[in-house]
Parts: structure tokens; sequence; C-alpha cells
């Protein structure tokens, strides 16, 4: 019997945790939601600063919340490709499946500055044309934010090196 599971991720920006996200929810047969998808589609041109995506991204967590532990409670496994890189972040994704009653997974990609870095400016390299680029000053201003999962959280986290 397949059992419901919330997997959500902990990593630095381009540590792979798309790419991931993508793999389990084909793996475990899950639903897929993607804050970077759903956030360009909502907000196409509102979102050009640190602080315009935490407000944007705010909102959509407060809609979000209840849908997801709709899914969550009629047994669909659901996979968010959403950032748990704070304990706050982290606090959130505790609410909803403890809310649910069921399993989780905090999914960490421990990739140092420099893999992320050079993955960054691959991923660069494929984006369409016209697609915002992010540069390595947004990502040193990101991972300023960055705190690894501590064992004293409590969640049930599967590391990649």
């Amino acid at each position: 019997m397949k059992k419901n599971t919330l997997h959500f991720f902990c990593g630095k920006m381009a540590a792979g945790k798309s790419t991931l996200s993508k793999e389990l929810a084909r793996e475990y047969d899950a639903v897929l939601l993607c804050e970077d998808e759903i956030l360009s589609t909502l907000y196409p041109t509102e979102i050009s600063t640190i602080e315009d995506y935490l407000n944007y991204s705010l909102r959509l967590k407060v809609f979000m919340k209840s849908h997801v532990i709709g899914l969550l409670e009629k047994g669909n496994s659901v996979v968010m490709d959403f950032p748990a890189n704070t304990p706050r972040q982290r606090a959130w994704f505790k609410e909803l499946y403890e809310s649910a009653g069921v399993e989780h997974t905090l999914h960490f990609l421990n990739k140092s500055d420099e893999l992320c870095k050079m993955q960054l400016k691959k991923r660069n390299k494929t984006l369409p044309e016209n697609a915002p680029l992010t540069s390595e000053a947004t990502f040193d201003a990101m991972t300023k934010f960055f705190e690894a999962p501590r064992d004293e959280e409590g969640f049930n986290t599967r590391t990649y090196t």
C-alpha cells in the first residue's frame, strides 16, 4: 500500500532541487508543486527584488496551505519544490504534514557554493531568450539566508552530497 508523504527540499540555489523534485514526483506518482513556476505564472512582472519574492511567496503559501493539506488527506503524496532553507520555512512544511497526519521527507541537497555556481552558469546558458538570468551576486545574496537543517528540528531528512 502506498503511503502518502510530503516531500520538500533544502538546498542552495542551483543545488539541483527542481531536478530532484521532478524525479521524485515520477518515482512516487506524486503531485508536483513548483513555487518558481507558480509565481512566474501569477506574477510575471512583479518580482524583481528579494523583498518582492518574500512578499509574493508568503501570499502563495497562505493560499497553498489548505490545498496541500487537502491533497495529503485524500491520500496523495505531494512533492513541493518550494524552499525549506531556513528554520522558519521548514516550520511551515511541518505545519502541513502534521495537520494532514502524514509522513514527510526533507531532501537536503548539501552542495558546495562552487558546485552551485557552476550549475547556475550552466542553467543560465539553457534558459529561453528574454528569461531572467540569475547572477552570482543573487546567489550570494540568497545564500546569506541559507541555514542547513539541524537534527533537533526533528525532520526525516535524506541528505544528498
